[in-house]
């Protein structure tokens, strides 16, 4: 593990939640943040009490949530990713492989129909996110065909059975109140992502993302091919079930936080790799980073760049199709 990447991305991800605090419809300078934050945990009269109770409800209860739900977000998708590209040795590879966010669409949206607490939408999201992977990690095992060929046909077909569901779903929700909900929602947005949100899923999403990084060096061995890694003492497919369990979890949730966020898990591993080369065990966490970095950038532009604000799925899809394209052409030094 190379530290001083992992610091340098530490420290921008720091910046970056920073700045993002002070920046929205009401601006706020830093040292006011600083004053308020010095106040609520050692006291004080720094600020007058109905500052503090604006303050409180404005960066406890809107925007200190949205960043850390963005956080999680993009370092759950960019370190899914990473894993499934060191697993199957395929640079194409996102956390959306195996059908999992196609799964967890279908879950949420017929949650949306058929319940009215939003827990239970969410719970319906989680529950299809698992279905889908299961189908087709399920799939591979009934052709009995080794290696990663039968794994990815069955997250093709786990993926389009899913997409049907989803638009069988949406062609059968009410037109005036649950189709625009479910489109709406599908897009991709943190408008939803409250303080009792984060709590709830960061603590199954983190121990994802520990259990990733602590596959790493198994991962660099997997992706010196199957036959390699069983003569070196890897059990291949204990290995290869944890890891696609463990991104399952993780990318699942993200769909419950935010919907449909895409590209991330596709463009950041590429860009970590670029910057650290391809040994997982500084990849991962750099990945990670960088993810949760770059989706709190993305939900920054999509809130003040219009008078609107814009679906965070549009804008990661707007910056990252061209930016894949760009980073494509420099992707196979990362990979040597």
């Amino acid at each position: 593990m190379k530290p001083l990447p992992l610091l340098l991305a530490l420290t921008g991800l720091l910046i970056i939640m920073v700045v993002s605090l002070c920046l929205g419809k009401y601006p706020l300078q830093l040292t006011e943040i600083c004053s308020f934050f010095r106040q609520e945990w050692f006291g004080g009269a720094l600020l007058s009490v109905e500052r503090m109770e604006l303050l409180r409800n404005l960066l406890l209860e809107i925007r200190l949530p949205r960043i850390l739900a963005a956080a999680l977000i993009g370092a759950a998708l960019a370190s899914s990713g990473a894993a499934y590209q060191a697993m199957f040795v395929n640079p194409l590879v996102s956390p959306s492989l195996l059908g999992v966010l196609s799964g967890a669409s279908f879950g949420a949206a017929l949650g949306m129909v058929f319940f009215k607490n939003w827990y239970e939408v969410q719970l319906a999201s989680f529950l299809g996110g698992v279905a889908a992977v299961l189908v087709a990690v399920g799939l591979a095992r009934v052709y009995r065909i080794s290696g990663t060929i039968m794994l990815v046909l069955g997250g093709v077909i786990s993926g389009a059975l899913f997409a049907a569901l989803l638009s069988l779903v949406k062609y059968l929700a009410d037109p005036y109140n649950q189709l625009p909900a479910i489109v709406y929602w599908l897009m991709g947005n943190l408008s939803l992502a409250d303080r009792s949100t984060v709590l709830r899923v960061s603590l199954p999403i983190c121990l994802g993302l520990v259990i990733l990084m602590l596959s790493a060096r198994k991962l660099n061995v997997l992706s010196m091919g199957d036959e390699e890694a069983a003569a070196l003492g890897i059990n291949v497919q204990r290995v290869r079930l944890l890891v696609i369990g463990a991104a399952t979890l993780i990318s699942a949730l993200t769909v419950v936080i935010a919907g449909a966020v895409g590209w991330v898990g596709l463009i950041i591993p590429h860009i970590a790799r670029m910057l650290v080369g391809p040994d997982n065990t500084t990849l991962l966490p750099v990945s990670a980073l960088l993810g949760a970095g770059y989706l709190i950038v993305v939900d920054d532009v999509a809130r003040l760049a219009f008078a609107f604000e814009l679906p965070i799925g549009i804008v990661t899809a707007l910056v990252g199709i061209p930016f894949f394209m760009l980073v494509l052409g420099n992707a196979r030094k990362g990979w040597q």
